[in-house]
């Protein structure tokens, strides 16, 4: 009985090791990650914001602005001429009588088919000028946008930075600590220190 004893407390001893080897084991993977965590260093920057700073920007946001201007001014001038036509109908309809029904209502009715006419080709110019407005805003800000992240990459390398997060975007919703490296960006991308951003002169493409 004595050696079945002896037996039992060596594998009870064995198994006590054993987990002793896996505690610490998990405390030095524990401490090697924070300590890893530690090393890697967080940074942040409003990415619209610099972008809207840029003198490239600013200058196709005039261009945007004349473009989207010169579409508001015609579609304008269409619905103008369409209310005119409206008006034109409703003064024509209640001016009717029985006297003059068979020529008011022929009259009528060619006015009402110009008015269906003009409204497609309203809705078709409306059409037309988001798909040229959004065109245009690709083709001038794409190459801007590629110029910004390449700056905030060539930042985030030259300063060691394991992350970057863009708080412009709305998707962090929280972070603490970290450090902000606009001014870096803004030093990168040759903007003043004293820069403003643009309001865009249209809103972004969908």
């Amino acid at each position: 009985m004595p050696c079945h004893g002896n037996v039992a407390q060596q594998i009870k001893m064995e198994r006590m090791k054993n987990l002793f080897r896996s505690v610490a084991l998990v405390a030095v993977i524990s401490l090697g990650t924070q300590y890893v965590s530690a090393q890697q260093k967080i940074g942040h920057v409003n990415a619209d914001e610099i972008f809207q700073m840029t003198a490239e920007f600013k200058t196709a946001n005039e261009q945007l602005r004349t473009l989207n201007d010169t579409k508001t001014k015609e579609l304008q001038g269409m619905y103008e001429e369409f209310q005119k036509k409206q008006t034109d109908a409703n003064e024509k309809l209640r001016n009717r009588s029985e006297a003059n029904k068979a020529a008011v209502d022929a009259e009528l009715q060619t006015l009402g088919q110009d008015l269906q006419s003009m409204e497609q080709r309203i809705q078709e110019v409306q059409r037309v000028a988001q798909e040229d407005l959004g065109k245009k805003q690709q083709e001038l800000l794409t190459p801007i946008q590629t110029k910004v992240m390449n700056a905030i990459n060539t930042v985030a390398k030259e300063k060691g930075y394991a992350y970057v997060l863009d708080t412009s975007n709305g998707n962090v919703l929280y972070f603490q600590g970290g450090e902000d490296i606009s001014a870096d960006v803004r030093s990168k991308l040759g903007i003043a220190a004293n820069a403003t951003p643009a309001t865009p002169a249209v809103p972004p493409a969908r």
